[in-house]
């Protein structure tokens, strides 16, 4: 008999392994204890799960950083209050992800991480557009050109308590590659030039990694494309 078993992300084993303890105890004490708590184990390890992605290869092309919907997309200011930034807009994409998306967070877009800032806040329900302002977040700059960059935000949300980011000030990185997690239902932002090309719309669900939010080369309408398998 073949069983499948998905990737699970490294923030999962301790959570997969103290419900299966658990589990294994009420199976010990009663049939249907037992069958109670696998309900939780087997939620755990499919939250934490963690899928290879098929990530179109391109510079000019601006991928989503998460799995869920859409929900969002509007013109906003510079995130972060640096003065030499001032007045610098942006167009805003937020994404949602129910309990059962993906948690596990994805580069957008090839380049140098320019800054990361952890900012405290609340912990209101990641369906309210308010949390984007008012909740915890981590904030993440990348430069993909001299002097050209984009934003992504983490944000928790009532339930999601912990954000994991992995990046440090100055690393290279790829897009595609996984950056960290939010555990339990949340939103994430990116920030992306005025003048891309926005690929996505207000209700669509999106794949992090794979789907393509935004082009920054308008006049390139036919890209070439190889994938990457990560």
């Amino acid at each position: 008999m073949c069983f499948w078993l998905p990737n699970i992300n490294r923030e999962g084993y301790l959570f997969i392994a103290i419900s299966f303890i658990v589990t294994c105890i009420a199976f010990s004490l009663s049939w249907g204890g037992g069958i109670t708590c696998l309900f939780p184990t087997l939620l755990c390890i499919y939250f934490f799960r963690d899928p290879t992605r098929v990530v179109p290869s391109n510079r000019d092309l601006i991928l989503s950083p998460a799995d869920g919907v859409i929900s969002k997309i509007e013109e906003a200011s510079y995130p972060l209050p640096t003065e030499n930034e001032e007045g610098k807009k942006f167009i805003l994409i937020s994404i949602f992800l129910s309990i059962l998306d993906v948690h596990v967070n994805r580069i957008p877009i090839s380049g140098t991480v320019k800054e990361v800032h952890y900012k405290k806040g609340k912990f209101m329900f990641a369906t309210s557009n308010r949390s984007s302002n008012e909740n915890e977040k981590q904030v993440i700059v990348i430069e993909y050109e001299k002097e050209k960059e984009i934003i992504v935000e983490q944000i928790a949300g009532l339930v999601a308590r912990r954000i994991v980011c992995n990046l440090k000030v100055l690393q290279a990185v790829k897009a595609g590659e996984r950056f960290g997690i939010i555990r339990f239902g949340s939103r994430v932002n990116i920030y992306v030039p005025v003048d891309a090309e926005i690929r996505v719309s207000k209700g669509q669900t999106v794949i992090s990694g794979e789907t393509i939010i935004a082009n920054l080369n308008k006049k390139n309408t036919q890209e070439k494309l190889t994938f990457d398998i990560i």
